[in-house]
């Protein structure tokens, strides 16, 4: 109350000062009334109890049964009909596994394993260029109905640059780490640390594609079974691959014709496409540093028309700003995941 005080008197708005803090407005004015702070009363305030409370005879009857010889290895959920086709109702399955879990009589019993909670993949987060990769491989049809080249392609999320690439006629963890290690050779980047995030297909989780990760000192990452969106990176990629104009809906002739092909879509998307996700700067540029000169020139170009021209640019110029961390698979706390 003291902050949101002290942000009135220096002319923030009172929406505002509230959201900061992390209350709403309607609540403060349930707090402040007649310029004096309200004390909290809830700690102290009387709750009546609910009128269809167990008393502590039926809750003890409950509890008595639950126990019986005949009733003790069973769930509610086999207590409640057993206990109906005998003409006897005492409580409602969700009643009797509250009295269980108060009584620490609700344990998991028998051989099997206990229910665990699905741990979701942790968040990667990129500051830099080579600290996080995705991969993943699409189908390049053909002039043959049936039949489809393979394109393994890897990103890199924090430029978005295309590290590596090869179109070959199978999916196999062999071509993924003949892949993976040219890339690495490439960036010059070896034993580096470095995430390499895909899909769980096969040709991702083979053996040889993890001992080889291994060797390089490559961790590995994968995406959530039957969750569509973890590898947004990829997707995004290969969707600006395929809707690019002249990009043949009818097939390759060859599989030379379908390299020379990506070879210049790569140039392209790397070289010359200003990327939405970059703030409209190059992946290559992005990835090399330049990007943040490339910013700064833009700026005083932009400042020098305003000099000329102010009138033009009442609301300020244009943010020239770069994206700072990238996050893929974010969590719930507030992350932004910015895939462009």
């Amino acid at each position: 109350m003291e902050l949101i005080k002290e942000a009135r008197e220096n002319g923030a708005r009172l929406y505002e000062a509230c959201a900061t803090v992390g209350i709403s407005a309607r609540t403060y004015e349930r707090w402040y009334i007649d310029g004096e702070v309200v004390q909290d009363k809830r700690p102290t305030a009387e709750r009546p109890e609910p009128s269809n409370k167990l008393t502590e005879e039926e809750y003890k009857s409950v509890l008595n049964v639950l126990t019986l010889t005949e009733y003790a290895d069973l769930p509610p959920s086999q207590v409640v009909p057993a206990l109906a086709d005998k003409g006897i109702y005492i409580a409602s399955e969700s009643t009797m596994y509250r009295i269980l879990r108060n009584e620490k009589m609700q344990r998991h019993r028998g051989y099997s394993k206990p229910p665990e909670r699905k741990k979701y993949p942790q968040t990667h987060v990129a500051k830099a260029p080579n600290e996080v990769w995705t991969w993943d491989i699409t189908w390049l049809p053909t002039e043959v109905v049936g039949m489809y080249y393979k394109l393994y392609m890897i990103v890199d999320i924090f430029s978005r640059k295309i590290v590596g690439w090869e179109v070959w006629t199978e999916e196999t963890g062999e071509l993924a780490s003949i892949l993976v290690e040219k890339a690495i050779m490439n960036e010059k980047i070896k034993g580096n640390p470095l995430i390499l995030h895909s899909d769980n297909g096969s040709p991702m989780k083979s053996y040889t594609l993890k001992a080889k990760l291994e060797s390089l000192g490559v961790m590995s990452s994968f995406s959530r079974p039957r969750v569509s969106n973890d590898n947004p990176y990829s997707e995004a990629l290969f969707r600006t691959f395929k809707y690019r104009p002249g990009y043949p809906q009818e097939g390759f002739k060859d599989i030379e014709a379908s390299r020379e092909w990506v070879l210049e879509f790569v140039d392209w998307y790397n070289n010359k496409h200003y990327h939405s996700g970059l703030n409209f700067v190059t992946p290559s540029s992005r990835h090399s540093g330049q990007a943040i000169k490339i910013m700064e020139n833009r700026k005083k170009v932009y400042m020098a028309a305003k000099l000329l021209h102010p009138l033009r640019f009442k609301r300020g110029i244009k943010k020239f700003d770069l994206p700072g961390m990238v996050y893929l698979n974010p969590q719930k706390e507030g992350l932004q995941e910015n895939t462009g």
